[in-house]
């Protein structure tokens, strides 16, 4: 629906978004998939979260960003998950002005609280390889608290700041997003007037969160590898590394698909290969994050094992 403004254009009161296929056969599988994969990133995370909580011996700053990270992949999966797996049941579904930028100003925070999170666990790492021995002063509880703070004040600011900037635009017909979710890219196309210069402002905007704390996490990793280079033993090494590289394969992922989306040239790449790669980093990362944590980290393992192995009544 729509209507009149300014006597040239109808504004959009509401979009459609296509999905992922018009193809019923492959809906219904592409259903049932998605479905299990954000059982299992709910279940998942969930499960760290309650393990880190109740586990003493997961009382320690690395954990306790662990655990909100596993509370971010829920809600960025739980932002775009529920309505693509609607989509896949119904001919035509549509969402609202205001749902549409309810989910993009969603996504940008939960996208944004990501980055933060890995970068402060970068942070976290190269202190406790760097400075062991001031590890406990500078992440003392009320630092790790006035990170986490910072992350999710940092992560409202840059969402708000792109919703609002995104959708001062007037948008007019069609109404037809080419996506399972309300992303930018195709919400620009529908912008009424020139995006040439707009387009890059908003892609900065969007991505000074992913510049800054990769560029952190970098900083961070250089010296964790000089600092592990000095260590003279073998197994000195392959203990310091160890802490490292659960945290690395969750960057690897994440940061790999979404400077793949926004570095690519459009013209490389169709529009069905920039939703396969929107659906990896927003529904699938959350899904292996605290697959990866609990089959690379010796202490989560050693955690679970031990709470396993407790007596129900005991």
């Amino acid at each position: 629906m729509a209507f009149p403004e300014d006597g040239n254009h109808t504004a959009v009161t509401e979009f459609i978004l296509l999905g992922l296929t018009d193809d019923p056969v492959l809906r219904v599988f592409l259903f049932t998939i998605i479905l299990c994969i954000y059982l299992v990133t709910v279940s998942g995370n969930l499960s760290t979260i309650l393990l880190i909580r109740v586990s003493s011996q997961l009382h320690h700053p690395m954990y306790f960003f662990l655990s909100h990270l596993a509370s971010v992949d829920i809600g960025t999966s739980s932002s775009v998950t529920p309505k693509m797996l609607v989509n896949f049941l119904v001919e035509r579904y549509t969402i609202s002005y205001t749902g549409c930028g309810i989910q993009f100003g969603s996504a940008a925070f939960f996208g944004s609280a990501e980055c933060f999170l890995l970068a402060t666990m970068a942070y976290d790492r190269f202190v406790a390889i760097c400075n062991p021995l001031l590890y406990s002063s500078k992440m003392s509880a009320q630092v790790c608290v006035h990170l986490l703070v910072g992350s999710y004040i940092g992560s409202f600011l840059n969402a708000s700041l792109i919703t609002g900037y995104v959708f001062s635009f007037f948008f007019c017909g069609p109404n037809i997003v080419n996506h399972f979710y309300c992303d930018l890219a195709p919400l620009m196309a529908l912008f009424c007037s020139d995006v040439s210069v707009s387009g890059v402002v908003i892609s900065l905007s969007a991505g000074s969160v992913t510049i800054t704390t990769l560029f952190v996490i970098a900083i961070s990793y250089f010296y964790i590898l000089i600092t592990i280079l000095k260590i003279h033993t073998t197994e000195g090494r392959q203990k310091a590394f160890s802490t490292c590289t659960s945290h690395l394969t969750a960057v690897s992922l994440y940061y790999g698909t979404v400077i793949f989306i926004n570095v690519m040239p459009k013209s490389k790449y169709s529009t069905m290969q920039n939703k396969v790669m929107s659906m990896f980093y927003m529904v699938v990362v959350p899904m292996l994050n605290p697959l990866i944590y609990s089959l690379r980290n010796n202490e989560i393992k050693d955690a679970l094992k031990r709470h396993l192995s407790k007596k129900p009544f005991s």
